[in-house]
């Protein structure tokens, strides 16, 4: 083999080098809750993020640069629970016919029970408060108890159609006011102070 042979097979060696590493290399393996800040499992965009420390977590922790909004309203959380519209549509549905504070008429909202939307998001235990927050950054708070008592759900639809963003919607955690005498003595513009509109996160604090 003569120099010039001599160069020209080292030179094809070498070439060769990284692309039988990156063959041999084992693949790394993908992530369960996909990529960015996607949720596992879900068909549409996320709706309602539950956090918290007993959380069965289906999509990554809190990515300031991704989750912009959340990033705004100073939160950070690590792997979380979320809902498409799907997900809630689909769990059992309570109907509730308060009267609201906007126009003073009786409307029916439709959505799963607030307890079974923690439940479903693997967030059990009766010694938690819940910090739940608005697209507007409105985050009422309330004990776990509150909503058991006070029946509490997260409403998907408003008088049969869903709630449109821009309105009190996608989703609205409210109750019945009229059918509990201690809320019902209340003048009706105090009766949903702890009821956030357009809620698309909910926070699961130890007390």
């Amino acid at each position: 083999m003569d120099k010039r042979q001599f160069l020209a097979a080292a030179v094809s060696a070498a070439a060769s080098i990284p692309a039988l590493a990156q063959s041999e290399a084992p693949a790394a393996a993908p992530s369960p809750f996909g990529g960015g800040n996607t949720a596992h499992g879900l068909r549409g965009p996320a709706l309602l993020t539950v956090t918290g420390p007993r959380v069965h977590a289906n999509r990554k922790p809190f990515d300031p640069m991704l989750d912009v909004m959340m990033a705004k309203q100073k939160l950070s959380f690590g792997p979380a629970h979320a809902f498409d519209y799907g997900l809630l549509s689909a769990m059992p549905s309570t109907t509730i016919e308060p009267t609201l504070e906007y126009d003073k008429k009786v409307h029916r909202l439709q959505g799963p029970l607030l307890l079974d939307v923690l439940k479903a998001a693997g967030a059990n235990g009766d010694r938690y408060r819940l910090v739940m927050r608005g697209i507007d950054g409105y985050s009422p708070v309330i004990p776990v108890s509150h909503a058991a008592q006070y029946k509490f759900i997260v409403a998907t639809q408003l008088d049969g159609a869903p709630i449109p963003l821009g309105g009190l919607g996608p989703l609205w955690i409210t109750y019945d006011a009229d059918r509990f005498p201690d809320m019902a003595a209340k003048p009706l513009e105090e009766r949903f102070a702890l009821c956030p509109w357009g809620a698309y996160q909910i926070e699961m604090q130890p007390t």
